[in-house]
């Protein structure tokens, strides 16, 4: 294909925090371009925020079936191809159907929809269509989690026996929704937000990134939600145990009132020769833990001994961190590869495919409609996987 990829923006405006993010992962492997976009439900910000990305007049748009509507006037050779959906969770579903229905491939943030009845309608029309979805779980998209994915797949560990995933934050641990000039507004909203708080939110990355790891799936789990501050209507700390398909056993963490705490997801799996552990928060580094031998440190860069899926997702020689938004490029770049070869009529390889996908989304609404039914019982229960 002879040209960037043209992408359309619904939220992201200039007011907020993770559209630009976005946009730097976007631009960062020079395969995409912005060229329209709805950023903001308030149609000033959408105009402020679209004149100071440089996008012209006549491609910034009030409301996002206004951008639908008139992105199909626009000549074939200036249209998007794919729109970025960077918005609240209540506002995920209706502009990625009606994208889809149009034709427009599609970039989601997590989780994928409001509820697992959207997720389950969304899924149905991607299958549909044949169009590509990307969801953005951004941890997956760091080379040393796929090097650990390579190393639990090729059994470097024997049988897997033992997860242990904990995502603990402490920016909600006083009530700052009440504030103005924060994201937490939304977030601990269920009427926007959906059923749950820290659990949809980063409860989500930490199970998407235990199955992404180890290979297995989680079949049921056993949980206990809650919010500690007073007047939260909605969880902002939780934890489950988990049973995966092949018999193994996990522990899953995650908090928002952890005061002190950033960003520090962390994993560890254990088969029954050794495990492996890798923290966000140190995120070139791998420790790899043995039965019979020392433990070792496994560095993350353009090494040799690493395997091909991380080598083709680094950047940077050995030595130099590759961080947040080059995790969150791999992501865009391995979609914007799949969506060029599709349009090309080709097949894509089999690492342009290494993203989440529309079935990484349907099972996180599962695992949210699963936590919250075992969570808020009255006493903890073990409950199914609910499909």
């Amino acid at each position: 294909m002879k040209r960037k990829l043209r992408m359309g923006m619904i939220g992201g405006g200039n007011n907020g925090f993770i559209g630009a993010v976005h946009r730097m992962a976007a631009f960062l492997d020079n395969q995409i371009e912005l060229v329209s976009g709805c950023f903001s439900t308030n149609p000033d910000i959408s105009i402020s925020s679209g004149k100071s990305y440089y996008l012209p007049e006549n491609r910034i748009y009030k409301t996002y079936q206004e951008m639908f509507e008139k992105e199909e006037q626009v000549p074939t050779g200036e249209r998007m191809d794919f729109v970025a959906i960077v918005t609240p969770n209540i506002h995920h579903y209706e502009p990625a159907i009606m994208a889809l229905e149009r034709g427009y491939h599609v970039v989601l943030d997590k989780p994928m929809t409001f509820s697992l009845e959207e997720a389950q309608k969304l899924k149905v029309k991607v299958d549909e269509t044949g169009l590509v979805l990307a969801l953005t779980h951004v941890y997956s998209g760091y080379p040393a989690a796929k090097e650990a994915k390579a190393r639990v797949a090729r059994g470097d560990f024997g049988e897997i026996r033992k997860v242990y995933v904990e995502y603990p934050q402490g920016w909600l641990s006083k009530r700052i929704e009440l504030e103005s000039g924060n994201n937490a507004g939304w977030r601990t909203d269920p009427k926007r937000s959906g059923k749950a708080g820290a659990m949809g939110d980063i409860g989500t990355h930490a199970w998407h990134l235990s199955e992404y790891i180890s290979g297995l799936k989680v079949t049921e789990l056993c949980a206990e939600i809650k919010a500690f501050v007073p007047g939260r209507p909605i969880d902002d700390d939780g934890a489950a145990l988990l049973r995966f398909n092949n018999g193994a056993t996990g522990v899953l963490m995650a908090s928002q009132v952890a005061a002190g705490e950033a960003n520090a997801i962390k994993i560890r799996v254990y088969g029954e020769n050794g495990g492996i552990e890798w923290n966000q928060e140190q995120p070139n580094s791998l420790i790899i833990k043995w039965g019979h031998k020392p433990t070792e440190t496994l560095l993350v860069g353009t090494n040799t001994y690493l395997s091909a899926l991380p080598v083709y997702n680094t950047r940077t020689p050995a030595g130099h961190p590759e961080g947040f938004i080059e995790a969150f490029a791999n992501i865009y770049r391995n979609f914007a590869f799949t969506v060029q070869a599709k349009l090309e009529g080709e097949q894509p390889k089999p690492e342009w495919l290494d993203f989440p996908d529309v079935n990484d989304g349907l099972r996180g609404m599962q695992f949210i409609e699963t936590v919250v039914k075992s969570g808020y019982a009255n006493d903890p229960k073990w409950v199914k996987w609910i499909e």
